[in-house]
């Protein structure tokens, strides 16, 4: 056996067989119990500490929670290697022949000047490599499991790169308003509330596509401040020996004015 606890520094061949270790008998009982859907979340759970982290700009940070989502793909190969299904150089083969396949611009004769048309030469790849010959066959394969102001954003370019789009930004924001106008309605009527609200999401990410923002960044920056704020005002009634839960929301929407102020 390796004598893992004693090597100064460990390569990516040590997280393998400390993993393949893991799970063998005489390892570690919950690692071996572990099946692909019982540590599915995991995956995802790991790669959004690896986005915060990488929003964060923390080196160290990075190095561990990209070590993470790295350790949940050898969880999952090493899972089905034990029952013959696949391990991790057919996950390595079918990555490389993808690379290789989606960059005729590299590997081809297909020429792209910029990232511009880089990007639309693996776009073209990927569609005719997976046999979409429409836009909607497109849409279809978007992913449904992303958080729904992405699917969204890539729903919309889809159909603006089949000419299905605003000529500017002003269109999407007329659109918003008329979405909140039915909104405006059908609270009036008592129904399709969820319907209306769901259009006006939709319409928010139309808008912010126009500026190149990303709707997810930009609710999570939104939700933030807002938590930020929130605590200032709290602070601020707790000095004056108040708690927010005594104080009417008038004068709590006076504190925030007063935070926003100040910022």
């Amino acid at each position: 056996m390796v004598d893992f606890e004693n090597k100064p520094n460990y390569d990516i061949n040590d997280l393998i067989k400390l993993m393949e270790l893991l799970r063998s008998p005489g390892g570690c009982p919950w690692d071996a119990e572990q099946t692909h859907d019982s540590i599915k979340r995991n995956l995802l759970e790991e790669a959004y500490e690896a986005a915060e982290a990488i929003d964060e700009d923390d080196t160290e940070h990075m190095v561990e929670e990209l070590g993470d989502v790295l350790l949940q793909v050898i969880f999952h190969a090493n899972i089905a290697e034990e029952t013959d299904r696949f391990n991790l150089n057919d996950i390595a083969d079918m990555t490389c022949k993808k690379l290789l396949r989606r960059h005729p611009h590299v590997f081809g004769d297909v020429i792209a000047n910029d990232g511009s048309e880089s990007l639309s030469s693996w776009e073209k790849a990927k569609r005719e490599e997976k046999s979409q010959k429409t836009s909607s066959d497109a849409m279809r394969s978007v992913t449904r499991s992303l958080p729904a102001l992405w699917l969204a954003e890539k729903t919309q370019k889809i159909a603006a790169k089949a000419g299905f789009d605003w000529p500017d930004y002003k269109g999407a924001l007329e659109s918003l308003h008329s979405e909140l106008a039915e909104l405006d309605e059908a609270i009036a009527i008592g129904e399709g509330i969820d319907n209306e609200l769901g259009d006006i999401l939709f319409s928010v990410v139309n808008v912010a596509r126009y500026f190149e923002a990303d709707p997810e960044n930009a609710l999570r920056a939104a939700t933030g401040k807002f938590v930020s704020r929130f605590t200032r005002i709290e602070e601020a009634a707790k000095a004056t020996g108040l708690q927010l839960e005594d104080m009417k929301l008038d004068d709590m929407e006076a504190l925030y004015q007063m935070v926003k102020l100040e910022e």
